[in-house]
């Protein structure tokens, strides 16, 4: 593992402290965990661009024709 220093404010560090404490693990080990939780949502937001998320969907409406089923669906506006 790579060792690293960091600027916390007194309030940061008394907080983070605390937590470690209750939770029973190492300031360091909170800050490992804050991190990687940070990344996948960084992450996350990532996958969800316009293109990325028509490729991840594609193909997912196993229902028959989908224009023929929207069509329908928007004649019955028409009934109202």
């Amino acid at each position: 593992m790579i060792r690293t220093v960091i600027s916390l404010d007194p309030e940061q560090k008394a907080w983070l402290d605390n937590v470690a404490k209750e939770r029973g693990k190492s300031m360091t080990e909170i800050v490992r965990e804050a991190l990687t939780h940070y990344r996948k949502r960084q992450d996350r937001g990532k996958n969800s661009t316009l293109p990325t998320l028509l490729k991840r969907t594609q193909g997912i409406w196993r229902q028959g024709d989908g224009l023929a089923w929207q069509r329908k669906l928007r004649d019955e506006w028409g009934d109202r």
